[in-house]
Formats: C-alpha cells, sequence, structure tokens
C-alpha cells in the first residue's frame, strides 16, 4: 500500500536531519561557552576552566574527575535551571518572557536550508506495521529544501531583533531599553552590506538554491578567492548580527550595565546566550556555505566522496563532517576576534557601516553585475576587480575626513601598545600557574 502522498523520502530525511541538528546546536552552543573561556585564557595567559568533571562528586567515577574540564557547560546549564527566577517590578509579565523566546526560536530553525550532507539516495522501503511503500530517489540532506533557499535564512536570522525590542522594552528599565534601541539600529544598518555581499554571491552563482551555490563553487572555485573584500564584510556583519565583539554595543556593561538583559536572571537570561551562539553557528554554516563551498574540499582528484555527485550514506557523513568542520573553524576566528579586538563606540558601528561598508558593498555589486553581464564572471576576473577596489580604497582611506579625538595613547605595560622603549611581559614563568591539570597534580610536587 502506497504512503500518503505527503510522506515521503525527502520529507523523513528532513525529520532526521531537523532532530539531529537541533540537538548537535544545543550541545554545541553549551560547549561554545567551554571554548570561549579556554579562548580568552590562553589569549589571556591563563588557564581556564579545568576542574569540573563528570564524577558528579562520587569515588567511584573518581576517573572522570577534572577531565580538562569538559563539565563546566553542565555545571553551568543546572546553575540556571536551579537558580531563583525574578522579575522587576513593573515588567510586562508575558513580554518579559516572550522577549528570550523570540530570541531563541528564531536561532533555532535559520539551519533548515543548510545542505549539511549534499544529496543522498535513498532505496525505495515499506515502513513495517504501517505496511506503507516508499518510493526512493536522491534526497537533500537539509531540514526545508525550500525554493527560496538563503532568503529564508537571511528572513528567519533577522526576527531575533523583536525579541531583544521586547525584552529592552518589557524589562522596566532605561539602561535595557537603551540597550535594545542599540541592537535595532545595528541591525538595521548591517543587513544592508549582509544583504548586498549575498546579492553579489547570487549574481555569480545565478541560484537561490544553496545546493546550486555550492556546485558553483565546485566548478569555479570557493568564492572567497573570487570576492574576498564580500567575504570579509559579510563576516563583519555577521559579527555585528550577533552581537559579537567589536559590536557588542546593545550589552556593553561600562555604559549600559547589562543592556537589554540587565533585569533578568535564571534560564531566561540564559536563552539569550543560548540564541547567541545558536546563531554563531547558523550565521558561520551560512558563511562556509556561500564563501567556503560547503561541504566541499579541492582534494586535487575527479570524483571523489566530498562532490555533489557523490550519493552514498559514506559521502554524506564525510560532507557532514567536513561542514561541521568548517563552522568550527569560523566560530574559533569570531572568538578570536572577540578577545583580540576592543569594543568600538557606537557612533564609531554606525559610521563603519553607513560610511564604509554600505559603499563598499555596493561598488561590490555593480561591479560583479557589469562583470557577469559582460561574460567575464571567472575567478581571475573578479580578482582582478577586487585587487582594483582594494588598492581604490587603499588610496582614498588616507584622504577621507578623519576624527581628531579618540588618538591611541602609549600605555606602559601594555602587550599591545606599550611606551616607547619598553618590552612587555605577562606570561608567568612559574611552570605551575602554567600548568593546565593542576587538580590532578600532573607535574611533580
Amino acid at each position: 500500500m502506497d504512503a500518503p502522498s505527503f510522506i515521503t523520502a525527502q520529507l523523513l530525511v528532513s525529520v532526521v536531519v531537523i532532530l539531529a541538528v537541533v540537538h548537535l546546536i544545543l550541545v554545541l552552543a553549551g560547549y561554545c561557552t567551554y571554548f570561549e573561556r579556554k579562548v580568552s585564557a590562553y589569549i589571556q595567559d591563563r588557564i581556564g576552566p579545568n576542574r569540573v568533571g563528570f564524577d558528579l562528586n562520587l569515588p567511584a567515577l573518581w576517573f572522570l574527575k577534572g577531565l580538562w574540564g569538559l563539565g563546566q557547560p553542565l555545571a553551568d546549564g543546572l546553575k540556571f535551571m536551579l537558580k531563583e527566577d525574578y522579575r522587576p517590578k513593573g515588567a510586562d509579565k508575558i513580554l518579559f518572557s516572550l522577549g528570550p523566546i523570540a530570541c531563541v526560536i528564531p536561532a533555532l530553525i535559520g539551519f533548515a536550508i543548510i545542505p549539511w550532507g549534499g544529496t543522498v539516495e535513498v532505496p525505495s522501503f515499506t515502513i513495517p506495521l504501517l505496511n506503507w511503500h516508499i518510493e526512493g530517489g536522491p534526497c537533500v540532506v537539509a531540514g526545508a529544501p525550500i525554493n527560496v533557499g538563503v532568503i529564508y535564512l537571511l528572513a528567519v536570522g533577522s526576527l531575533s531583533i523583536y525579541g531583544i525590542t521586547l525584552a529592552g522594552w518589557a524589562s522596566n528599565n532605561k539602561y535595557s531599553f537603551l540597550g535594545a534601541l542599540r541592537a535595532s539600529a545595528q541591525m538595521i544598518s548591517y543587513e544592508i552590506p549582509l544583504g548586498l555581499c549575498l546579492l553579489t554571491v547570487l549574481l555569480l552563482t545565478g541560484s537561490l538554491l544553496p545546493e546550486k551555490i555550492i556546485e558553483h563553487q565546485v566548478t569555479h572555485g570557493w568564492l572567497v578567492l573570487a570576492h574576498p573584500i564580500a567575504a570579509i564584510l559579510f563576516f563583519t556583519c555577521v559579527l555585528a548580527e550577533c552581537n559579537r565583539t567589536p559590536f557588542d554595543n546593545a550589552e556593553c556593561e561600562q555604559e549600559l550595565v547589562g543592556g537589554y538583559h540587565t533585569e533578568y536572571g535564571a534560564m531566561r537570561w540564559a536563552l539569550f546566550f543560548l540564541a547567541e551562539y545558536s546563531h554563531m553557528i547558523t550565521s558561520s554554516a551560512f558563511f562556509a556555505l556561500l564563501f567556503l563551498g560547503g561541504y566541499h574540499l579541492p582534494l586535487g582528484i575527479e570524483h571523489h566522496l566530498l562532490t555533489p555527485e557523490s550519493t552514498g550514506v559514506l559521502a554524506m557523513l564525510l560532507k557532514f563532517h567536513v561542514f561541521i568542520a568548517k563552522v568550527l573553524a569560523i566560530i574559533f576566528l569570531m572568538m578570536l576576534v572577540r578577545w583580540s579586538i576592543p569594543r568600538l563606540k557606537f557612533d564609531q558601528i554606525m559610521a563603519v557601516a553607513w560610511q564604509g561598508m554600505i559603499p563598499i558593498s555596493l561598488v561590490i555589486v555593480v561591479g560583479t553585475a557589469v562583470l557577469v553581464h559582460t561574460g567575464r564572471a571567472g575567478t581571475l576576473w573578479m580578482l582582478a576587480f577586487n585587487g582594483a577596489l582594494a588598492a581604490a580604497i587603499s588610496i582614498l582611506l588616507p584622504l577621507m575626513p578623519r576624527a581628531t579625538s579618540n588618538k591611541r595613547v602609549r600605555l606602559a605595560g601594555s602587550r599591545w601598545y606599550p611606551a616607547l622603549g619598553e618590552v612587555a611581559r605577562t606570561q608567568s614563568v612559574d611552570p605551575r600557574a602554567l600548568e593546565d591539570r593542576p587538580y590532578e597534580g600532573s607535574l611533580p610536587a
């Protein structure tokens, strides 16, 4: 007996992908907090979390004690769930809870169009008990292989600003409301160059379907080689969309206490950070899809398993792992940026978007359109155009008017800009301070 018309092999594959990737994002978002602490610790010559293991204080699980601090995300999650819930007096009861929910939902549904494992060939089979026959065929390893493709992800990603605005307004706190206004202005500003960089990719590939974008890069090379400036601009916009340093003025503690989540605690507060790291994961996958060839690797041999033509189960699993590896590399780069570059002032953030990134991205779109229309859409032509644009920027930038305030000042003891004739050393010389597992006593006493 044939199954109902809406139950197809693609639907079953999509359900499996959704269940698998949602849980992967939740686990990865939790461990992003651990990796963030480790990255910041090593940049600041510290060790970072290295105490909490999975022993649960049971003597029988002594071998899981410490374990490089990998149990820290679990401890943090338990802490958030057990903390006292709090809502300030005068806050809107419904919208105060709806704000973090409205932030985390778009972050957990944007991944649906990403083809994590390319296409897999599903054989025809029969479901036991129901005796339904499912016709097989090629199925895209994505949660929702829809025609609008990347436009869906762009639309869903921008919905999180409504949750931030609701949280800032419903908190009945001026600092929270100012943080929400900053986030709204920043989102509106950086959506423009992000959309223009995306339009550049669509002009080159000629399709909204993620699979077609990857196939174009398999044939013509990764787009980060053809359009490096657009890739840099897109990555910068991703940092701004995720409220990551140096664009985290919506929650900067020096000015706004905690920004839009000042009044939040317990699991409501945790949902904001779950949304932030989930946005990082989805945005990194989006960047890998557009500029790094998705699941493809240029191995230099024909008909290998990481090409769109490979539709076996082994090829699908390899593609999935390659895609996740690229996502993790981009997240690591985001963390390096956070702990290396200081936060910009809010007026500087607006100036970067409106006076720098939007004009440059407009020039990139127009130049790409002209080259594609004249039949010069090859990688070398695009790279030559990017080189000419970079030369023009380097020539025009010194001629632009500059503000005379906020000049860099040399500081005694600074690692990055020390006083003249000074070499700053901040790393400890004591070997015990450099030990990553002092709890286990791996160094001799």
